[in-house]
């Protein structure tokens, strides 16, 4: 809903970002063909979330508000059994910069990095920083596209198709339908293909009838119109501090409960998320998107409790327009994650109205590459004299053992521990090399000779490898070892317990690899050329 913001930059890109129109659409276009009777609205009573018979969760939204539901699901899919997103695309795609938000996750001019943004997903799972990614597996995703929408193209919509589908999700993919940038409802009262305020279109179909379908299973027709009650309650107590405004939301949130669940029937609960210039404060916008949404009327009829979180734009270029918090604005790098100010206010919302909270980050495993610009080998004599580093890494990758030249090659590796889960106890840990080239088997020469894994808490000495590393003292010496292998990769034993207690949970862990005696002769290895090393730690 913004042509040509693409193109435009810095405070001039905040701006506009969101699912505002630059130019208001004509009146002549902005009426839907079938003239879509004008919904009654709900007056809204004023009152407090309260617990109900919560029996499932799903999220729900349009444009910024489908990237917050995807959030929401993938942040927390132990709390969410599904998701629906209109006009949005994969988690974390704008990876915390509105340049990346504008121009691979809005327009397409750049490659949005589908692969990298679900090894993110999978790494998160691993760190804890998100639920369990498994609980994705089987979960009803709808995804909307609209043929005419150019504020979200349609490759980003199939992305995030292709994410979750990845993730082993349930995904029905609307791509037949030739909308414009908006919430598709029977009560919207543009026309299908127009982009333009309140940005929601009638295309003919019931998309509710659709998305909750599919996430639900089946549902019931909905209600001629509302029956239950709309309750307008304070968001300031659920966000951080007690103060909503400073993390762009507003004040004032709404619920719709039906009579069925006031009464303790079973329910489950829908967080539907407005797009950009569509909350409740927003130029008066009010509650146009709570009455078009067309997810009351199904509410009666199926024991939906609809929560309607509301966002507020920003005084200042960061939020202007009252988006949901999908790049990082306000400095909240966490935005896509456990921790997020927006997302852990919602989930205090769903919390409240008794849909629980996460499952426990996972116990189980982190693998942890090793950082590359600081991973390399020392060659030396066997005393140890003229150290020098190796130069052939990016030719042939990492030595070890005995080279032609008559030295003796050790290999340094660097990782990122602080990734590791903080409060959790390290149970087992170990390393992981790829083959990639070598002579002879440098563990028969003397016979038995053997692989040591040494590891030492911080650097070396500086991060990036240095001669003075051959002979380097470390924290944790011959902490585990690593039997022959000829080709392919090769896991290490299990770290020693002093091998655990030397990895930094607040930084870099280094190991370095040698063999425990010199060869008699040229007998040598080379690793990880085109794959990097791995740590592998299970906690609990």
């Amino acid at each position: 809903m913004r042509p040509f913001l693409g193109r435009l930059g810095g405070a001039a890109a905040a701006l506009l970002l969101g699912v505002g129109v630059l130019v208001a659409a004509p009146a002549t276009a902005a009426t839907s063909a079938t003239s879509a009777a004008d919904p009654a609205a709900i007056p809204p009573v004023t009152g407090e979330l309260k617990a109900y018979n919560v029996d499932g969760v799903y999220s729900a939204g349009v444009s910024s508000g489908g990237y917050m539901a995807t959030q929401l699901h993938v942040a927390y899919s132990g709390t969410f059994d599904g998701s629906a997103a209109f006009a949005s695309g994969p988690q974390y795609c704008a990876q915390n910069d509105l340049g990346r938000a504008l121009n691979a996750c809005m327009d397409v001019f750049q490659d949005l990095q589908l692969a990298t943004l679900q090894q993110t997903t999978a790494n998160w799972s691993a760190q804890g920083s998100i639920d369990d990614v498994a609980g994705l597996s089987g979960d009803p995703v709808y995804v909307f596209s609209g043929s005419n929408d150019s504020t979200v193209e349609r490759p980003v919509s199939t992305a995030l198709n292709d994410y979750y589908r990845h993730f082993g999700a349930n995904v029905l993919y609307n791509n037949a339908t030739a909308a414009g940038h908006a919430w598709i409802s029977p009560l919207g009262p543009n026309a299908c293909t127009v982009t333009g305020n309140p940005w929601i279109n009638n295309c003919g179909f019931d998309a509710e009838r659709e998305f909750l379908g599919h996430l639900l299973g089946r549902v019931s027709a909905p209600a001629a119109g509302p029956g239950g009650s709309l309750i307008r309650f304070d968001q300031n107590k659920y966000a951080p501090g007690g103060a909503a405004k400073p993390i762009s939301m507003d004040e004032k949130g709404f619920v719709y409960v039906p009579t069925s669940c006031a009464n303790g029937a079973a329910c489950k609960v829908v967080v539907a998320l407005h797009g950009c210039k569509q909350g409740y404060s927003y130029q008066a916008f009010g509650t146009q998107f709570i009455d078009r949404a067309y997810l009351n009327e199904y509410a009666d009829t199926n024991n939906l409790i609809v929560l309607y979180p509301q966002a507020i734009a920003t005084t200042t270029l960061d939020n202007p327009n009252g988006c949901w918090n999908w790049w990082g604005y306000l400095g909240d790098s966490d935005y896509a994650r456990h921790g997020g100010r927006q997302i852990e206010t919602i989930m205090s919302m769903v919390k409240a109205l008794g849909g629980g909270g996460s499952t426990p980050p996972p116990t189980g495993t982190v693998t942890l590459p090793s950082v590359d610009a600081e991973d390399g080998y020392i060659k030396a004599a066997g005393d140890g004299s003229g150290p020098a580093v190796g130069t052939l890494e990016e030719t042939y990758g990492l030595a070890l053992g005995r080279g032609a030249d008559g030295k003796f090659n050790r290999t340094v590796l660097s990782f990122d521990t602080s990734a590791i889960p903080s409060g959790r106890e390290i149970t087992r840990a170990w390393v992981t090399l790829t083959r990639s080239g070598g002579s002879g088997s440098p563990w028969a020469s003397p016979a038995g000779n053997r692989l040591l894994v040494d590891v030492h808490t911080g650097c070396l000495g500086g991060c990036a490898v240095e001669s003075s590393d051959w002979a380097a003292a470390t924290t944790a010496p011959a902490a585990a070892e690593l039997g022959p292998f000829a080709s392919g990769s090769k896991a290490s034993s299990n770290l020693s317990a002093a091998g655990l207690s030397a990895m930094n949970r607040s930084g870099r862990t280094q190991v370095r690899l040698r063999f425990e005696l010199d060869q008699a002769a040229t007998a040598y290895l080379f690793v990880n050329k085109d794959t990097q090393a791995a740590l592998t730690v299970e906690y609990r």
